[in-house]
């Protein structure tokens, strides 16, 4: 790890606990509120009158923008100002989770593999969606997803080309950066110090990343999302993998929900339908091949030590 030396190490679950305390703090609490009094000039009541309409915030055109903002600054300043700040307090540096070479190969490999993925995720998003619990739990459960559910097409649901821009930014950028700094870049790392087993680090922290997202219905194929970008961070060694990895997740989405709304696509992604299994055990075949010359690509250019993947001194590169 690049923790500078003499300083006194600490354990991997006071970092992993600290980070999650604080980085829940600032995306639930500080973030959201920075959001509010910046979105504040924007909206045409008071501050008591925008208050008030954040209780139900669909039956109020002018409070889409509002939580465009919330949400943006809630990640940016939960899940990648404070996650930096933490790092640095414990003496690990962030610049050092992106020091490893990018190359043009990869980064086609990773468009791919998301993509194609999709289609073997579609199995478990419609298994996940039908699953059956327990009376008092299912009823809690469902009435939460019905609730994000109601709340994610307010927001989906696209007014113009600019807050398709927001959007991206608020969807697909901002999240891609702040969560892969937080489950990859530190809870992973910190689970493989701990326990030495890197399998057991990707998925604890997957688990943990499907989790926090508080969508039981989504938690599966959320979870398998989370370990591909684990598997993706731990044999590129560069943060940017995965990052990459889950903008092209969260931005496909957010453009295939544009295209569909505008009668542009047929295809509705928001249904929880899969893909017909000829086509599921097909892409899981090219999935896996491509996973394979990812993870080759890389052991031939740094066949070195991967215990800590974090550790190269090389600059980033685009060959």
């Amino acid at each position: 790890m690049e923790q500078e030396i003499g300083a006194r190490p600490v354990h991997p679950a006071i970092v992993i606990i600290a980070t999650l305390v604080v980085v829940m703090l600032g995306f639930q609490v500080v973030g959201p509120m920075i959001g509010f009094f910046i979105a504040l000039p924007l909206y045409s009541g008071s501050v008591m009158e925008m208050a008030e309409s954040l209780k139900d915030p669909m039956h109020d055109p002018q409070m889409k923008n509002t939580l465009y903002l919330m949400q943006g600054f809630g990640t940016l300043f939960g899940l990648i100002l404070v996650p930096i700040y933490v790092l640095a307090k414990f003496h690990r540096s962030a610049t050092a989770l992106f020091k490893g070479p990018v190359y043009i190969q990869p980064v086609v490999l990773v468009v791919g593999i998301v993509m194609i993925f999709m289609l073997v995720n579609s199995v478990f998003i419609e298994w996940n969606q039908n699953i059956t619990l327990p009376e008092g739990i299912e009823k809690w459960a469902r009435g939460t997803e019905e609730q994000l559910a109601e709340l994610t097409k307010y927001l989906t649901k696209f007014d113009s080309n600019g807050q398709v821009a927001l959007a991206l930014v608020v969807i697909a950028i901002l999240p891609a950066i702040g969560e892969e700094l937080v489950f990859r870049g530190i809870i992973q790392r910190e689970f493989f110090r701990g326990t030495n087993n890197i399998h057991v680090a990707i998925w604890v922290s997957a688990a943990i990343f499907s989790a926090i997202h508080i969508q039981f219905y989504g938690f599966v194929p959320r979870m398998l999302l989370g370990a591909l970008f684990g598997y993706l961070y731990y044999w590129s060694g560069n943060l940017w993998m995965p990052i990459l990895a889950h903008f092209i997740n969260n931005g496909f989405t957010v453009i295939a929900m544009y295209l569909y709304q505008r009668g542009s696509v047929t295809m509705d992604i928001e249904k929880a339908e899969a893909a017909p299994w000829s086509a599921v055990l097909t892409s899981a075949v090219i999935t896996v091949a491509l996973l394979y010359l990812f993870k080759k690509f890389y052991e031939k250019r740094r066949p070195a030590d991967f215990t800590d993947n974090t550790n190269s001194d090389n600059a980033t590169l685009i060959q």
